[in-house]
């Protein structure tokens, strides 16, 4: 009796110890989930590497007028006679006035630039997982680095074009650092992880432009008196050398050996099919995943292309509608890029930043139907105001489509394959802003920039369209 009475309290008592157990598991768990729900360090990380690397590569951008025209009176190596001669030939061809010459032939070396890196990422991206992230980084930035230094010693043209040239082969670093953040964060943190890239990219094109046309005007008053470039091209190496101190020393290797593809041949054979362009729209070298995970990738793939295709060769041309249509200045132009530039940081670092997975497709959709009223606004204004209001609404669509896009095509793709998804996606980014500009400025100069603008901005209604349809 005495034991049977004693069996409720102790069944009382375990009731009461389960409970608590539940209880404290449940917390525990809550607990963890916050912990889940944090960024890794590493990612911000990869912020300051980008950071110094974007801050390196904008400051150019300025300089290129004035850069050509010190290499047109002062190449020893005869290459930019050569090439000028070409470039005459095509402005003519389209009916360019002869002082956008200049504009052309940087047209052209930033096409190639745009190449380079088509052809690096995804190979940059194989080798990574194959030998981890890290080690592939630390190439990419010391390449970088001796991009510049070959810019500083660059006594001629052909010195100035094998700079770029190393610099564009070395630029699978952007990928890489993508993959990094793929690596470190979950699905419902990736999204932020983007959007810093993003905001990277935001804050480098404000600054560095702004630094390099503080050269410029240097340069427009002693351009005659020596080789003026090499201060710049010093202090894009000192970022490029801070960047490549930060791979080294802060980041940590985020790719673990057990995760990695066992054999190099199966991390190149991939590249290799990258000479194939067929190939890369279909993601061929992904394979051992499932078949609706395949068509999603060449979905958003696609997607991609066609909008980074169609938005480059406008985006391209816009200096040539300020200059040429409203008599913009470069302060003008400046004052322009710089309200763009900061409504695209703020919208990336507050707004794009914390927005939750399920919702990264919505957004995508908006921002690439909200990039048609912006082109088309830009093709019919006649005055300041009209041109503002479709630059804000492209700032607005920019904040969000690319970084979107971005982490809805991470998802996809094993552990070990990760960086060779991000590497094909990226190429395919590459090779859009590569034909872009090329087809914008044909289009530009042969019927205007009113139907240019126009046809642009409908024709990217496509894209939108496609994605909202895919299953992805």
């Amino acid at each position: 009796m005495a034991d049977l009475r004693s069996r409720p309290n102790a069944t009382a008592t375990s009731n009461f110890n389960n409970n608590k157990v539940e209880k404290e598991a449940s917390e525990n768990g809550k607990e963890n989930s916050k912990k889940l729900e944090k960024s890794d360090p590493m990612i911000y990380v990869v912020f300051i590497s980008l950071l110094f690397d974007l801050l390196a590569f904008t400051i150019i951008l300025p300089l290129l007028p004035s850069l050509l025209e010190y290499y047109r009176q002062n190449d020893a190596s005869g290459l930019y006679a050569v090439l000028t001669e070409r470039v005459r030939w095509f402005q003519q061809l389209l009916g360019a006035p002869e002082r956008y010459i200049s504009v052309l032939f940087g047209g052209f070396l930033g096409s190639m630039f745009s190449f380079l890196q088509f052809v690096a990422s995804p190979i940059v991206g194989g080798l990574s997982d194959y030998y981890g992230r890290k080690p592939v980084l630390l190439v990419c930035a010391t390449g970088i680095a001796l991009s510049y230094l070959i810019w500083a010693c660059s006594s001629n043209f052909a010195l100035f074009v094998l700079a770029r040239f190393v610099g564009g082969i070395s630029k699978g670093n952007i990928s890489l650092c993508m993959s990094v953040i793929t690596d470190v964060s979950s699905v419902k943190t990736r999204g932020r992880g983007m959007a810093l890239v993003g905001v990277a990219f935001s804050l480098g094109f404000i600054v560095g432009p702004m630094i390099g046309a503080m050269f410029a005007i240097f340069s427009d008053k002693s351009a005659s008196g020596g080789a003026w470039f090499v201060l710049p091209s010093l202090l894009a190496c000192g970022l490029a050398t801070g960047d490549l101190l930060v791979v080294a020393f802060c980041l940590r290797e985020t790719l673990p050996k057990e995760k990695r593809v066992k054999e190099i041949s199966s991390a190149l054979s991939y590249g290799l099919q990258l000479l194939n362009f067929s190939a890369i729209f279909r993601f061929a070298a992904i394979k051992n995943v499932p078949k609706k995970d395949i068509d999603a990738l060449r979905s958003i793939g696609l997607i991609y292309f066609l909008y980074l295709f169609l938005y480059s060769g406008l985006e391209f041309t816009v200096t040539f509608l300020m200059y040429h249509k409203f008599g913009y200045t470069s302060m003008d132009q400046a004052k322009m890029f710089l309200t763009t530039g900061i409504i695209m940081t703020l919208l990336q670092g507050s707004v794009v930043r914390r927005l939750p997975e399920a919702k990264i497709k919505g957004y995508a959709i908006f921002s690439l139907y909200l990039i048609v009223p912006a082109f088309i606004l830009v093709g019919l204004a006649e005055g300041s105001r009209m041109l503002y209001a479709g630059m804000i609404l492209f700032a607005i669509s920019t904040a969000f489509a690319v970084t979107c896009l971005t982490t809805l095509v991470s998802k996809y793709g094993n552990d070990d394959q990760k960086g060779s998804v991000l590497g094909i996606f990226r190429s395919l980014g590459a090779l859009a802003r590569a034909l872009g500009p090329v087809v914008g400025c044909i289009a530009f100069w042969c019927v205007g920039s009113k139907i240019t603008y126009i046809a642009g901005g409908l024709l990217l209604i496509y894209p939108a369209l496609a994605l909202q349809r895919a299953r992805v």
